[in-house]
């Protein structure tokens, strides 16, 4: 079972993610790095998605990450949602 972070962004998310960039990266280098994270990237044209794949099946996880998130607590991100996700193919 993975877990599947979806991030509504707002419209001019590309102009203001600048300042939160790195903050936000190193958030999820760390989450990668201990073994939560697995994939994460923002969806193009329109950039108005984001989608985090996680290899926990533990929300609680998911949602720390969420709360420590500078694109959550400066409003980048208008919604988000925690979905499970039953891979059935690849690792």
């Amino acid at each position: 079972m993975h877990l599947a972070l979806f991030y509504e962004l707002v419209d001019d998310y590309l102009e203001r993610r600048g300042a939160l960039r790195e903050e936000h990266l190193a958030l999820a280098r760390a989450a990668h790095a201990n073994g939560d994270l697995l994939l994460a990237g923002a969806f193009d044209a329109p950039p108005d998605r984001a989608l985090l794949v996680w290899s926990s099946d533990d929300e609680d996880v998911v949602r720390r990450f969420v709360a420590s998130d500078p694109y959550v607590a400066q409003g980048l991100v208008t919604a988000w949602q925690i979905r499970p996700w039953n891979v059935v193919v690849g690792g």
